[in-house]
């Protein structure tokens, strides 16, 4: 039987957002400057959730476990784009894309989760009351932490260490700014069979169960919401998590633009830029969303700034 001679990859190439020279420095700033942002947003939620005994409750607790989630995301994607939008070859070794892949997947994964997450502990509070600090107790809240981050290893391990199985032959340019899975993919030279196939289960799972949580946990508050006599008792709680639905809408709102969009209707470049508004537009918007809409935290941040001018 002859054996295939398959050549051992040792980087690739990607093809960015774009290949026109004048367009790179103003994308380069246009990211940074979204990144800073990102970064100063999402870490300022998470201090100013650890600093204010005020926010010391599991709905803020999930929420700086979310912007831990797309500090990570960000950080795992923006860096290595604007590396690439100075640089004439925009080259990524084996090693670095694996990685690169594999932390991409866990977030974005564990992003579903979370929001699933806070939506099921917005069920809690509004729908059982009398019984919420005894159903969303601290160890609730830590092992169902615990358990949306083992769902993201679980299956970022299991979608990388198949990676591991296919071939590279002569193709190396991912047509892409980041090392997506589906790219990835198109460059084998062997079958990709079982890939597909842990694609088409794991999305299934990871994107069914999240959304029937959030769905449900919804439907059973509306109803709830329904049923309180005064107006001002609905604002209330309607209030409480209007800034979770906002979250969960951008969110699933520019997956399902990316994802639910038909190939054929669609180019490359399109898909490229689409897929910015779900790794990195995202990761950006959440401590917006829930700095403006969400009255705890701005009265939370206010005392942490007036104590502060008083020292």
């Amino acid at each position: 039987m002859e054996k295939v001679n398959h050549s051992t990859v040792v980087k690739f190439f990607l093809a960015g957002l774009t290949d026109q020279p004048e367009l790179q420095l103003p994308l380069f700033f246009l990211f940074l400057g979204i990144y800073l942002f990102t970064v100063l947003g999402n870490l300022g939620m998470i201090i100013l959730i650890l600093l204010s005994s005020y926010l010391h409750t599991p709905m803020y607790f999930f929420l700086s476990s979310l912007s831990f989630i797309d500090l990570c995301q960000s950080t795992v994607i923006i860096p290595k784009m604007l590396v690439n939008f100075v640089m004439e070859k925009n080259d990524i070794s084996y090693p670095e894309c694996m990685t690169q892949l594999y932390f991409f997947l866990l977030f974005a994964i564990s992003e579903c989760y979370m929001l699933a997450a806070m939506a099921y502990d917005r069920y809690a509070a509004i729908c059982r009351p009398l019984l919420y600090s005894m159903t969303m107790s601290q160890h609730s809240c830590l092992s169902l932490v615990l358990g949306v981050y083992i769902i993201g290893v679980v299956c970022a391990s299991a979608h990388v260490g198949c990676m591991f199985r296919i071939h590279f032959c002569r193709l190396d340019l991912i047509n892409h700014y980041f090392c997506d899975l589906i790219s990835v993919l198109k460059l084998s030279c062997s079958s990709v069979f079982v890939n597909e196939l842990m694609i088409l289960i794991f999305s299934g799972i990871n994107i069914l169960a999240p959304t029937l949580t959030i769905l449900s946990s919804y439907a059973f508050i509306i109803i709830s919401i329904l049923r309180i006599k005064s107006i001002e008792g609905r604002t209330k709680a309607f209030s409480t998590c209007s800034s979770h639905i906002s979250a969960v809408a951008v969110f699933y709102g520019s997956a399902a633009f990316m994802y639910l969009n038909p190939s054929s209707s669609s180019s490359v470049d399109e898909e490229k830029v689409s897929s910015i508004f779900y790794t990195i537009i995202v990761p950006m918007l959440n401590p917006l969303i829930y700095s403006l809409r969400n009255k705890d935290v701005n009265n939370a941040l206010k005392k942490i700034i007036e104590r502060r001018s008083f020292l």
